[in-house]
């Protein structure tokens, strides 16, 4: 027997999508008190490209051509969906560089929050969500073997080019935050174990990881020749540590984010691998405009908002969330400001 007609599945989508409004609808009417509002909650959901931008950026901050990637959809089209996502105060955007990224950050007061949150459940077995869902992963990983091979390019030399980030004062504010000497702390990204050595001459208990077999190889070599006991390396991806949950008391990444293919993953592994009221601690830089970063060093976001961090930290089942944005210690220098943000696991809250 012949499979149904293209048509005919698409004509289920749609059926989907429109069963999906009218709960919308029926759920919120009674909330809505003037002709604005009714207008912002039918323009926002009645195309179900929109709502599928929403699924995908309520799990990922994305640019506008990887959306374009992801939905097979012209630029053009999807930039006009992005805007009325964004007049509705369901999304944000931000620009690096030549880019522009969006993410899932609603307004407290937005008529179109309760709708989404209706709609969300709706969708969750849908086919095209689903598929969506696969491209976006595809596309995180894309990101991931950008970052991988500029690191296995580099190897060894690491510790020479990363002079220009001018880091050691921040490195020890960084170190400060992980007290007591007993702790047993992941160092994430460790690189040439530059962190990993000063953790471990601080007495704590170190488990090493980074995603280049060089960069371990390096560190290794760095330690074994200063008679440094106490770090383990591990080989493995900052958004899927090889690493228990619970298993350490601390997990640090020092100026590694902004090489990580999504950062808002990491975070939640680092979450994860930490104890009950045990402490995570980011490193980077603060949003910036300095294209360089990523023509001369490689990375993957030139910095990050401070709002989006927050957001980042307190989804993944954080608590106690400080951050301290910090300037160049050099005032000539090219670099941007940096911030250092920590944050205790609340055993209460579930992510």
């Amino acid at each position: 027997m012949e499979g149904p007609a293209p048509w005919s599945r698409v004509a289920r989508v749609r059926t989907r999508f429109t069963y999906a409004f009218i709960w919308i609808f029926r759920y919120i009417y009674r909330f809505i008190v003037t002709v604005d509002s009714v207008q912002r909650v039918f323009k926002t959901f009645t195309d179900p490209t929109r709502i599928r931008i929403l699924a995908l950026l309520e799990r990922e901050e994305l640019a506008v051509q990887e959306l374009v990637s992801i939905l097979g959809i012209a630029q053009s089209t999807v930039s006009r969906h992005l805007s009325i996502l964004r007049e509705s105060g369901l999304v944000r955007d931000r620009r690096e560089g030549t880019f522009s990224f969006y993410r899932f950050a609603p307004a407290t007061e937005c008529a179109c929050r309760d709708a989404w949150n209706l709609a969300r459940r709706t969708i969750g077995q849908d086919p095209v969500v689903a598929s969506d869902a696969a491209a976006l992963e595809s596309v995180l990983r894309e990101r991931a073997i950008r970052s991988r091979a500029w690191f296995d390019s580099i190897g060894p030399e690491w510790d020479s080019l990363r002079r220009v980030f001018d880091d050691d004062a921040q490195r020890a504010r960084a170190i400060a935050k992980l007290v007591p000497r007993d702790l047993s702390v992941v160092d994430i990204g460790t690189g040439t174990g530059v962190l990993a050595q000063d953790l471990a001459r601080c007495g704590v208990r170190v488990i090493a990881i980074d995603h280049s077999e060089s960069m371990l190889e390096a560190a290794a070599a760095k330690l074994d020749a200063s008679s440094i006991p106490g770090v383990e390396f591990r080989c493995g991806e900052a958004t899927a540590l090889p690493i228990g949950d619970g298993e350490v008391d601390a997990a640090l990444a020092h100026m590694v984010l902004h090489y990580v293919a999504s950062p808002q993953e990491a975070i939640r592994e680092m979450a994860r691998v930490v104890r009950d009221d045990g402490r995570v601690v980011i490193v980077d830089f603060v949003d910036n405009d300095k294209d360089w970063l990523k023509e001369e060093l490689g990375v993957l976001w030139q910095g990050f908002p401070i709002d989006a961090l927050r957001q980042w930290l307190e989804a993944s089942g954080l608590d106690d969330v400080q951050i301290e944005i910090h300037e160049p210690i050099n005032e000539r220098s090219e670099l941007p400001g940096t911030f250092i943000a920590s944050a205790c696991k609340n055993p209460t809250r579930d992510p």
